[in-house]
């Protein structure tokens, strides 16, 4: 498959070789591309730990040993409407774990919440590193459930970014609104981002007025949030100036960090759209009324339904399943999802249905995403079971940090991706996911697993975060063997199977030591559990474990979801 190639020869330094993408509107697929069995029919094959794994790997941001054996006890339809089940309260927000000896923050104690107010200019970076640290914890805890892989969906939709927004605490605002709408009606989240302060401020809506009309907003309402750019969303450049106007008059309160309407600013005159819109024309209003042009203009926009579903599931199929979507995919994913969608544009039936569809689970789509930088990092976190401080609140916000750093560093920041566009694998054609690769990024990823698997990395002077590669074999039935312990850490941590060729290889160039017979992994393994504190006996079953693990964690399938 191209997307494996593409991996390998990003390695090597070649030029990689494109997964042939389909522009709806003016491309062609070769025939040659299956893209699996175009249905969102619910999925009646076999159920298992590889199925399980497949959906926790879309869905989650990584998973463990125990995840896989807890969802592949339940049937198909149970294990989906389980991680659907999105907490009904949000996380506790962030906290003060900033603190230091020299710079104490005089309005905030340690360990008690920011985002409550005042914003302090002394502090802004030190509050944005927090949110930053507490997005991370959340990202990284071992909820078994949707709510942070729409989170990220979302605010790669809704895209802000904290340097911007400036505001600690309406960035923060912000985030909590993704959580909090993540899985809720779409019309109604639409109305809570446009005038979200974070978005005001982002897209220059809080000064937005009568007199100096800003484009910016509208356009990326229309463009980005809801009808796309395709060649069925028709919208005029005269539509986007209308809108600008309608939108005039939202402005931010910097005492309370909420959004309120002044008529002062407001154009009040009538403004008509377009024939695309039916030649709608949306009666200007006066006085407080006028900020019910807002709801009069996204009414307008969602009578386009067709265009807003479709284009929002072929988003979210993008996201959860592949990037390429063709004839087939569009008539019998996209659009039966879309008019499902246009209803009542509730989002969580629409992502479940495409969950449980025979289309997601098709071998044809396990495998085929490339990671995005927090998932591998999330990934590596959960599948080593590493272990983060419990206290105190400082060291607790380092580590979390650390992670956060890891993500820029190999490509991701979140809370600020490059454009209002979100990040260019989940847009750019044609390369989507592969765009998070490339002959510098690529080896950052392998180096940050590699480090936390072997020697950890050091957050604090004498702390650090590292796997324990020995409880990773305990918790297989047969760690003793080398064959089955191979194919155990292949199948948790690889979405694709190896040739026996390679795991051939595998075992005799680390567990086996260069050898050809299992008895010297075996031998080796038995003598440290029958002497667990002989330092020899622990160090050869860690190396051997260690260099296993590194090996797979080269692997271009190592980056594949």
């Amino acid at each position: 498959m191209e997307r494996r190639s593409f991996i390998t020869q990003t390695l090597t330094g070649k030029t990689p070789v494109k997964d042939p993408v389909l522009d709806i509107q003016n491309q062609k697929l070769p025939d040659n591309l299956d893209l699996g069995v175009a249905s969102i029919t619910p999925y009646t094959g076999s159920w298992g730990k590889a199925e399980a794994r497949h959906l926790l790997r879309r869905a989650l941001f990584g998973f463990t040993k125990a995840d896989v054996d807890f969802f592949a006890a339940m049937t198909m339809g149970d294990a989906v409407d389980y991680i659907m089940n999105t907490p009904v309260n949000p996380p506790l927000p962030p906290l003060n774990g900033y603190n230091t000896a020299t710079l104490l923050d005089p309005n905030i104690a340690a360990g008690s919440t920011w985002v409550n107010g005042p914003d302090d200019n002394n502090f802004t970076g030190k509050r944005r590193n927090s949110l930053y640290a507490w997005w991370m914890q959340q990202i990284l805890n071992p909820d078994r459930n949707i709510r942070e892989k729409m989170t990220m969906f979302w605010h790669n939709h809704f895209a802000t970014e904290v340097e911007t927004v400036g505001s600690p605490i309406i960035a923060y605002n912000h985030h909590k609104l993704l959580r909090e709408n993540c899985l809720g009606n779409f019309k109604t989240f639409v109305k809570s981002v446009t005038i979200d302060p974070a978005m005001l401020v982002y897209l220059n809506g809080n000064v937005n007025t009568k007199t100096a009309p800003d484009e910016n907003h509208a356009r990326e309402l229309m463009e980005l949030f809801t009808l796309g750019k395709g060649a069925d969303s028709q919208y005029t450049e005269d539509d986007v100036k209308n809108a600008a106007r309608v939108l005039t008059g939202w402005r931010i309160n910097n005492s309370t960090y909420t959004a309120f309407f002044n008529s002062n600013n407001h154009e009040t005159s009538n403004k008509t759209f377009s024939a695309f819109f039916n030649n709608t024309t949306i009666t200007g209003q006066t006085g407080a009324n006028g900020a019910f042009e807002t709801d009069d203009l996204l009414n307008m926009i969602f009578s386009k339904s067709d265009v807003v579903a479709r284009y929002i599931v072929r988003r979210l199929y993008r996201y959860f399943v592949y990037y390429v979507i063709d004839s087939n995919i569009e008539n019998n994913v996209i659009i039966p999802l879309a008019n499902d969608f246009k209803t009542n544009w509730e989002i969580k039936p629409i992502v479940t249905a495409l969950l449980k569809s025979q289309h997601f689970f098709d071998s044809n789509n396990v495998g085929c995403n490339i990671k995005n930088p927090i998932d591998v990092i999330a990934t590596c976190s959960k599948n080593f079971m590493i272990v983060y401080p419990s206290s105190p609140v400082e060291d607790q916000y380092q580590a979390w940090y650390s992670m956060f750093t890891f993500g820029a560093f190999a490509g991701m920041t979140i809370g600020n991706p490059p454009s209002v566009s979100g990040w260019p694998a989940y847009y750019q054609s044609p390369q989507f996911t592969e765009s998070w690769l490339n002959s510098d990024t690529l080896p950052k990823r392998i180096s940050i697993t590699v480090a936390l698997m072997a020697v950890g990395y050091q957050y604090k002077a004498g702390k650090k975060l590292q796997a324990d590669v020995i409880a990773f074999a305990k918790q297989f039935a047969n760690p003793e063997d080398p064959t089955k312990l191979i194919q155990d850490t292949i199948d948790l941590l690889l979405p694709l199977d190896l040739s026996s060729t390679s795991k051939t290889t595998l075992k005799q160039s680390t567990l086996l030591f260069g050898q050809s017979s299992d008895y010297y992994w075996t031998t080796a393994w038995n003598d440290y559990i029958a002497s667990p504190n002989d330092a020899t006996k622990k160090g050869t079953v860690t190396t051997g474990l260690q260099l296993m693990l590194k090996y797979l964690l080269d692997l271009a399938e190592n980056q594949l979801s």
